[in-house]
């Protein structure tokens, strides 16, 4: 049990900032607990515990939910996660990342220096495009939250739709990468079923926590909060595509 300690507050921490602002907890987790684990275990580990996490945000939030936009993103979803898992064995991922990093940050800083909700696009075929870079992504890098929020961002002027939509999106897109994990046998793994059994009630702890304090918290200041994340993943982005070999 020692040794799950600091996994324990790492992952408190990662499901407290996706309580608040609904995203982001595997661009908090997966660096941390990458210092204690090696990647190739963080990853599906906290695939599989955002998705009961995201549920019960979502749950928490379900009056919010814009399940009309998640229904316009999800063929482009699925197509772009079947291209990801062409894409992943053809292409580095360096350059990419780099790009994805770059534009998040700066959709994250434009929104900071607006006050007004920008002007919505249109949901076709710009939703479906949209989906197919969100499922993408998650194959490519397996944290599209970024993303999902800068496209949500751009279609919900409300703050608190955009908060309860994102982890809906995000637990869809998931799915499909834990499917393909599943497949290539990565999640049978013993320790990797022990440790979600042992962290899974402290990521809904931290997601009921953030999600009290967010109730607290007045909408611009939400919505100033979201766009600084923003900035801070996308920087993040961009430093893991630095470093990469």
């Amino acid at each position: 049990m020692n040794e799950l300690l600091y996994p324990a507050a790492v992952v408190l921490l990662g499901y407290v900032v996706l309580g608040i602002t609904g995203f982001g907890s595997a661009l908090v987790i997966v660096p941390l607990l990458a210092w204690r684990w090696p990647l190739a275990e963080v990853v599906p580990l906290v695939l599989l515990l955002d998705v009961p996490a995201s549920l019960l945000l979502g749950g928490l939030n379900l009056r919010h939910v814009n399940f009309a936009e998640l229904r316009r993103l999800l063929p482009g979803m699925v197509v772009g996660a079947l291209a990801g898992l062409w894409l992943s064995t053809q292409l580095a991922s360096r350059w990419p990342l780099l790009a994805l990093g770059l534009y998040v940050a700066a959709v994250g800083a434009q929104a900071l220096r607006t006050a007004a909700p920008r002007r919505r696009q249109l949901a076709a075929p710009w939703s479906h495009a949209a989906g197919g870079a969100i499922g993408l992504v998650e194959i490519l890098f397996g944290t599209a939250g970024p993303l999902v929020v800068a496209w949500l961002s751009r279609r919900l002027p409300d703050v608190l739709a955009l908060r309860a939509s994102t982890p809906v999106v995000i637990t869809a897109s998931a799915c499909s990468v834990l499917l393909t994990m599943g497949v290539a046998g990565r999640l049978s793994h013993a320790d990797l079923w022990l440790r979600w059994l042992v962290l899974i009630a402290v990521a809904a702890a931290g997601v009921v926590m953030g999600h009290h304090w967010a109730r607290r918290v007045p909408p611009e200041l939400l919505r100033k909060l979201i766009c600084a994340l923003l900035v801070v993943s996308g920087l993040t982005l961009v430093t893991h595509a630095i470093q990469m070999h």
